[in-house]
Parts: C-alpha cells; structure tokens; sequence
C-alpha cells in the first residue's frame, strides 16, 4: 500500500523513467535484476521529498551527462512501491534506509552510495560532480 496517491507521485517518478530509469514495483523486480546483474547498474531510491526533486534526480541525471555512465538504470519509489524499496535496500546493506540515496552496482557488488546525508544541502551540480568521479572509476 502507498503512502502517497499515486497520481501525486507520478510526475516525480516520470522524471526518472523519462530519462531511462527502469521502475521496479515488486520485490521480485528488484531480485531478478540485482541476481543477474552484470557489468554496472545504477540505483536511485526516489522519494517526494524536496532533495531528491531539487538535488538527486536533477544530479542524478546531469551526471549521465558523462562519457562514461553506468549500463542500466533502475529506480525503487520510497513510499509508494514499499515491497521492491524494502527489497532494494537489503541490496544496499550496510548502508541504512535513506530516501533519496543512490547507489552505484558493479557485477552485482555496492561499490559506491550516495545517502540523502550527502545529498541534503548540496547542488544537483555537486551530486553530479560526485557521480560522475564514480561513473570514471567503475563505469
């Protein structure tokens, strides 16, 4: 059950998609592409909070920007699809639940996280900045 109607949450979850984020909805979504994950996978937990509109998706998606990117792209929507985020977040452990956090996957394994500790206060340019350092890394 969502906290939030879904014709409210929408447009947040569209501007993701529309730049080709996969929604995953179902615990079993987020299972079978974290289980056959392979090469690098990018994963932004959404939410209707202000940081996530003014800062992680807008630096999310100036980061894809990059000439090195991740090669899928997948989001969960923290209070509407509660089954698939409680899911991806196990997938994120050690890290606690945060809405938003994004996280970079190599071949199955965590290798880089952005919690909304690190994305409260700072400029979608800065989260950009710090996403594309780990695209060069890992991508």
């Amino acid at each position: 059950m969502s906290m939030y109607p879904l014709e409210l949450v929408a447009p947040m979850a569209k501007d993701l998609t529309d730049y080709g984020f996969d929604e995953l909805t179902t615990a079993e979504e987020v299972d079978s592409i974290m289980e056959n994950q392979k090469g690098t996978m990018l994963l932004v937990v959404n939410s209707v909070c202000g940081c996530a509109a003014a800062m992680a998706r807008p630096g999310t998606k100036l980061a894809l920007t990059n000439d090195k990117k991740p090669d899928k792209l997948v989001t969960v929507f923290a209070g509407v699809h509660t089954d698939a985020t409680q899911r991806a977040r196990e997938y994120l452990l050690p890290y606690p639940p945060s809405s938003p956090s994004i996280a970079l996957f190599k071949d199955g394994s965590l290798v880089h996280v952005l919690e909304r500790h690190h994305i409260e206060g700072r400029s979608a340019e800065m989260i950009a900045d710090n996403l594309r350092f780990a695209f060069d890394t890992y991508c």
